[in-house]
């Protein structure tokens, strides 16, 4: 971890000193990202209600850029220049992305599987078509109990992926079978949303300033 992610993560903690509880557990959720991305691996984001939105601002914040400038590679740069006036356009506006998926986001498809299969296997059958060995599922429930979700870490698990949880103060499911997972300091869900911003948040600046900053 560089120095400027140690300050990203350190601010967040001065911050919402609650989270200092779960500091150690931030770290190991971010080098199981880091790592992924640096072995050309994918985020799949799973959660309901709440963490449905959540799932979708986190892929906001990894698609595009967050914090800094991404211009996208020399490679794709100079290949769009190709294409003349319409390509430079492009090139100038394109930024380059931490390929992420969140799964909430297909409606056709979880409504067809929900009614036609079963609906707890909405996120572990997306886990199953887009998961590959190097890709992580970051698992979002503030029980840490919600069946759907928990049908996709086992998915995952059983795939090789790596797993993370983002959950309540229990823990619940996630706690247990999640190879990281950060359990915010409330249950009351509400609060646990509110606690959960700051975590992916810093997660997500601490991914671009490795990523594309360094």
């Amino acid at each position: 971890m560089t120095k400027a992610s140690e300050d990203i993560l350190q601010a967040t903690i001065e911050e919402h000193p609650m989270l200092s509880s779960c500091q150690k557990d931030i770290e190991s959720a971010f080098y199981t990202l880091i790592a992924s991305y640096r072995n050309n691996g994918k985020t799949l984001l799973c959660g309901n209600g709440g963490s449905a939105a959540d799932c979708d601002h986190i892929a906001g914040e990894l698609l595009k850029g967050f914090l800094h400038i991404r211009p996208i590679n020399d490679v794709v740069k100079f290949s769009l220049l190709n294409f003349g006036a319409q390509g430079s356009y492009i090139a100038d506006k394109l930024q380059s992305a931490l390929p992420c998926i969140s799964l909430t986001s297909h409606t056709a498809l979880n409504l067809a599987f929900s009614n036609d299969v079963d609906p707890l296997l909405i996120f572990a059958q997306q886990t199953l078509a887009f998961g590959n060995r190097n890709d992580v599922l970051w698992a979002l429930s503030t029980s840490g109990n919600a069946e759907n979700v928990h049908y996709a870490v086992v998915t995952a698990k059983a795939i090789g992926m790596k797993t993370i949880g983002l959950t309540g103060k229990e823990g619940g499911k996630l706690l247990a079978d999640c190879d990281v997972c950060i359990c915010v300091p409330d249950d009351r869900t509400y609060r646990v949303q509110e606690y959960h911003i700051p975590v992916y948040h810093a997660l997500c600046a601490m991914l671009e300033s490795e990523m594309f900053t360094c």
